[in-house]
């Protein structure tokens, strides 16, 4: 579902041209981020092309077992042996007419293939060369193997997964790949606009370390002025307003209660009322105060608290799994998620574009 729809069922938005519209890139496909970077494009418009191997990696087969690979859908698939001289011959021909090139190998394999930038930019100057990596392209980790954990880990950020003495918790996948993939779709768009005008490519560093250390950014300063990483008790971490809770029953919730007007009304809506919200910030009182909210949450279902909290200004939401994500009211009116096939996902695109006038 491309950035021009506002929802499958808007005929306002459906009006609107996909922005990236006749671009034409060429993905040598790799695994997660690359091809979901692909995908995101794909969404606003673009005219992706797939060169895969002539059979299928691994990796590739064990993680997505029998299912179609979602990051596939609206893309031509195109299988050559790149170590063939005739397939060689038709990946160049392919890319000399292409506006971008995406891929996901270490360091120096596209160049040892002969479809590295100097190699492509003969026949296409204009193109632009999207290098999608965990590492880099340069530093001494750049021809190392890694995944999503370990870029995660390098920058800083699954640090502070952990509570104060606890070991930080494996954080889902799409935390690096996903980032990195988004950096790179960006990162290419901004080359691309800029090749219409100086008609000169350039190569797009894709690294999922720089994306992740660029989006760490808020953390930073959190951790500047003390509020998390530090000595004192965090907010993040420690507070009885900003945590998850199990429910009786099971089940668990959120709460995100960190201005003094959420907090003072989620106060009022828990009954509260011998709790001055004015001392929201007491870390002193903090321990007493979550060890009782625990209790209070473990007393009810998730679906009492979801009925008491939800939609208001508490800055609350139930800990959904996937499959319960796909049916929430709010997912279902946003048009999020169409379910294809036998546990087969289709995700919408985002962000989204509509209309300046309705």
């Amino acid at each position: 579902m491309p950035m021009h729809h506002a929802r499958p069922d808007s005929p306002r938005a459906a009006s609107l041209r996909p922005p990236l519209a006749g671009l034409r890139i060429i993905e040598f496909e790799g695994i997660g981020p690359g091809p979901l970077a692909g995908s995101m494009l794909v969404d606003m418009g673009a005219e992706v092309t797939v060169i895969t191997r002539p059979e299928r990696g691994s990796i590739a087969r064990q993680l997505g077992g029998g299912q179609p690979d979602p990051m596939r859908r609206g893309k031509t698939v195109v299988a050559l042996d790149l170590k063939d001289k005739a397939g060689l011959a038709q990946a160049l021909a392919m890319v000399s007419g292409a506006d971008a090139l995406i891929e996901g190998n270490r360091p120096g394999v596209m160049e040892r293939l002969g479809l590295g930038p100097v190699h492509c930019a003969s026949d296409n100057p204009k193109l632009v060369y999207g290098r999608m990596t965990g590492w880099g392209q340069i530093g001494p980790l750049a021809r190392s193997a890694g995944h999503d954990i370990n870029y995660v880990a390098l920058t800083g950020l699954l640090s502070l997964s952990a509570r104060s003495g606890q070991m930080p918790i494996v954080p889902p996948t799409v935390v690096g790949d996903a980032s990195g993939a988004l950096g790179l779709a960006f990162g290419m768009v901004c080359a691309l606009l800029e090749a219409r005008t100086s008609g000169r490519g350039r190569v797009v560093d894709g690294a999922i370390v720089d994306v992740l250390a660029k989006l760490g950014t808020i953390a930073q300063w959190l951790c500047a002025s003390g509020q998390l990483d530090g000595p004192e008790a965090s907010p993040f971490h420690d507070s009885p307003f900003y945590d998850v809770y199990a429910c009786g029953g099971g089940g668990f919730i959120t709460l995100g209660a960190l201005e003094p007007q959420f907090y003072a009304l989620l106060l009022e809506k828990l009954a509260l009322t011998d709790i001055d919200p004015a001392m929201q910030y007491d870390r002193a009182a903090w321990p007493a105060l979550k060890a009782r909210f625990t209790a209070l949450f473990a007393s009810r279902s998730r679906a009492h608290w979801c009925d008491l909290l939800e939609g208001s200004d508490v800055c609350f939401a139930p800990v959904l799994s996937m499959a319960e994500a796909r049916l929430h009211p709010h997912n279902v009116a946003r048009g999020l998620y169409e379910t294809t096939g036998d546990r087969g996902v289709t995700v919408h695109g985002a962000p989204r574009g509509l209309p300046l006038q309705s």
